[in-house]
């Protein structure tokens, strides 16, 4: 899947000269973004060196476009008004949640939610027995049934409300801009993993 991202990249710096950032940035969208986002609620990876991985397309498009060249990786992304691949697959996590909780789409995870006067919906996250192997717990931490409701535990109750699926996406992007998108990437420290999972109490009330 890289691969092919990266591949595809190099075609769109090969054939087209301009670098001026609309024209890249629709590209870079339609034909290298859409590859690396396929079925991604399915299969959002955990582990730091994928997500590293994944972002590192990104990161070389971004880098390419003319007058951003001195900015960091991080930077680029809020001048363009890109969301990071690692927060947009969240993102999509969220939106398939809100679909089989609404019966848009079939539960085929079981996924089970409970109502919280003060919280709103809540997904419950099923439980792993504490004598699992560590295989088996990186494959529950990645899988649809943990992350899904792990990510929509996170989205306040007023966004969470929203009674159309348009309406819900419109809530959740205003809400998602108001947080930090600081993905991992090489060469850079950040203070935390990036993930909305990760996101403490604190930081929460801060927005």
């Amino acid at each position: 899947m890289v691969n092919r991202a990266r591949s595809t990249l190099s075609w769109v710096f090969s054939v087209f000269k301009t670098r001026e950032k609309t024209v890249m940035t629709t590209l870079y969208k339609s034909l290298v973004r859409s590859l690396l986002e396929y079925c991604c609620p399915l299969w959002d990876p955990v582990k730091v060196t994928e997500i590293q991985l994944l972002e590192g397309v990104q990161r070389s498009f971004t880098s390419r476009i003319g007058g951003l060249e001195n900015m960091t990786y991080w930077e680029r992304l809020s001048h363009l008004k890109l969301m990071s691949l690692q927060r947009r697959r969240e993102r999509y996590i969220i939106l398939m949640m809100w679909k089989i909780l609404n019966n848009v789409v079939p539960n085929c995870c079981d996924v089970k939610f409970t109502e919280n006067s003060r919280l709103g919906t809540r997904a419950i996250v099923p439980s792993l027995s504490r004598a699992s192997s560590l295989r088996n717990q990186t494959l529950y931490d990645s899988s649809f049934a943990v992350r899904g409701p792990r990510l929509w535990n996170t989205v306040p109750a007023s966004v969470k409300a929203a009674v159309s699926f348009d309406s819900f996406k419109i809530s959740l992007s205003e809400f998602l801009a108001l947080i930090p998108d600081e993905p991992p990437v090489v060469g850079y420290s950040c203070s935390w993993s990036n993930s909305l999972v990760d996101y403490s109490p604190v930081r929460w009330s801060d927005i």
